[in-house]
């Protein structure tokens, strides 16, 4: 009988196989960022960074909430308006959120015309979305006020558990500092656009390379990441 020969696949030339291979394309960028440009995946992994610790606040809030002993303040009531006659119960928040969300859509926009080079209309949507962040900043520094005015202090509440305070102004305030930088961002990048920083090669944070309207998307992972971040923080904080 004629023996069987079994062919083994050959690596492609210049990479090197087995586990020394996946370690060498990891630390060399050969493989697994080979189509990401540094700006972006560097963007990614401090989102994924901040995803651990925004999961960490509220996994706290849910083991305070779940473990105190003394009743939990109830959101509808304490985040409700009195309009006219009328008390609404988080309607402000209900406000907050759409505002947020819908900036989501014309930052979704402005990254479609960066990459379309029409610098009018990506800085007029990224000076828009800012203003979607600048009216949820203001609403939650109304909110804040409020709460502050009806005695909720970090070590307590006029409405039962301590623990109340310190998880609100704690959560809530990371996200609104987060939501404030992106502000910041968004209005000094569609500077840039408008300006015509990336056509002429403008030396600069973040225009040393011609067309270089990339910097619109990685604003745009950032800002997307925010808006995510406000869902999970309005289902487990205000509705639960």
């Amino acid at each position: 009988m004629a023996e069987t020969t079994l062919m083994q696949p050959k690596a492609a030339p210049g990479t090197i196989p087995g586990l020394r291979g996946i370690a060498a394309d990891w630390a060399s960028d050969q493989r697994a960022f080979k189509n990401v440009s540094w700006g972006k995946a560097m963007m990614w992994i401090f989102l994924l960074s901040d995803t651990f610790i925004f999961s960490c606040f509220l996994l706290s809030y849910m083991t305070a909430r779940m473990s105190t002993t003394v009743p939990w303040p109830n959101p509808s009531e304490v985040f409700a308006l009195n309009i006219g006659s009328k008390h609404i119960p988080l309607i402000l928040i209900a406000i907050m959120t759409f505002v947020l969300i819908s900036s989501s859509g014309t930052m979704a926009m402005a990254v479609n015309f960066g990459y379309r080079r029409d610098r009018v209309r990506t800085a007029a949507l990224m000076l828009a979305t800012a203003a979607f962040g600048a009216t949820f900043v203001g609403m939650q520094a109304f909110e804040w006020t409020k709460l502050i005015m009806e005695g909720v202090r970090p070590w307590g509440n006029p409405w039962g558990a301590p623990q109340f305070g310190a998880c609100f102004f704690m959560i809530t305030g990371f996200h609104g500092t987060h939501v404030t930088i992106g502000v910041i961002f968004l209005i000094a990048i569609a500077r840039k656009v408008l300006r015509g920083d990336f056509d002429r090669e403008r030396r600069g944070f973040f225009t040393s390379r011609k067309g270089y309207y990339e910097i619109v998307e990685i604003t745009g992972l950032y800002w997307h990441f925010v808006d995510l971040v406000w869902v999970f923080i309005f289902a487990f904080f205000y509705l639960w």
